[in-house]
């Protein structure tokens, strides 16, 4: 299979003020925030993440970091989208997709592969919920954290290129699955000899079943970027040891690029596919009974 490193932007699109599109977009977003607030019973204001003194902040964002103070975090969205000049690079059409999952499950357990703009809407959508991110570039992680404080954020480091994505592809059974531990998060944390394992996340990743997986990071646009390989390998299993009952519902952006199809046909299983939207897959994955037994694939 050829692999290519066509560019999509990432994560958002700037357009102008007074553009119909981004007035369509805030309306529709700041709908489906009110449907949330007004589901959502009065919490106190969460404390920041940060210290101001050390991640110094723009007027516009000074004003948004001081408003999660005094109100409640989704009238807070409504602000950050109805006066910023960009919007989040997924269709209308594909935030509605996980945003319906969502709703039927909050409070839930959302795991965000990727930061952007729309990171403090994604966390508006799981109220009382745990929400978590895990971004690659320590600079997106600084300035996510800048905007939008009240935010669980985690930096992330990757052991692949997009290059290496046939290879990997080819040698996972080996190098991921020969001998080991019955216990399959343990095929992830600290397993430096599987490339597709990330296997330094944060112990809150490896120790909750995750009920939402949402993959739009990390970059794979080009060859020396991480590639989002390691990312759908790391979620299949996450999903297949799942201990509690119900489904995992995985979403994949960018689908159309081949990498992030092939791997999701690989690993998160057409048979379990359960629509497509735009760019954005989604898949409702079972506990497996046996994660173990790859010997005929992920998919058998």
């Amino acid at each position: 299979m050829q692999y290519s490193w066509q560019d999509t932007k990432r994560k958002y699109r700037h357009t102008s003020i007074g553009s119909k599109p981004k007035l369509v977009g805030i309306i529709v977003v700041a709908t489906l925030l009110l449907i949330v607030f007004f589901s959502r019973s009065s919490t106190a204001p969460p404390s920041l993440c940060f210290d101001s003194d050390t991640v110094p902040l723009t007027e516009f964002d000074a004003v948004i970091a001081a408003e999660f103070n005094k109100t409640a975090s989704p009238l807070v969205t409504v602000l950050y989208y109805a006066t910023l000049p960009a919007v989040p690079e997924l269709s209308l059409a594909e935030i509605r997709a996980p945003y319906d999952i969502l709703l039927s499950l909050a409070p839930c357990n959302f795991l965000i592969f990727g930061t952007g703009h729309d990171s403090l809407m994604w966390d508006s959508f799981n109220p009382h919920g745990t929400t978590l991110f895990l971004e690659e570039d320590p600079k997106w992680t600084y300035s996510t954290l800048r905007h939008f404080p009240i935010l669980n954020v985690h930096t992330l480091s990757f052991a692949t290129q997009l290059s290496d994505a046939p290879f990997l592809l080819l040698s996972y059974n080996e190098d991921c699955w020969g001998g080991g531990s019955g216990n399959a998060m343990m095929r992830l944390k600290g397993n430096k000899g599987c490339k597709l394992a990330l296997s330094d996340m944060p112990d809150e990743v490896y120790d909750r079943d995750w009920d939402v997986i949402m993959i739009d990071g990390p970059r794979g646009y080009y060859a020396e970027a991480p590639g989002r390989m390691a990312v759908i390998y790391s979620a299949a299993v996450m999903a297949r040891a799942r201990k509690r009952s119900g489904v995992t519902h995985v979403f994949v952006h960018d689908m159309d690029r081949k990498v992030e199809r092939r791997y999701a046909e690989e690993f998160l299983c057409m048979k379990y596919k359960v629509s497509e939207v735009g760019r954005l897959w989604h898949f409702a994955i079972p506990p497996a009974f046996n994660i173990n037994d790859t010997s005929r694939g992920f998919c058998s």
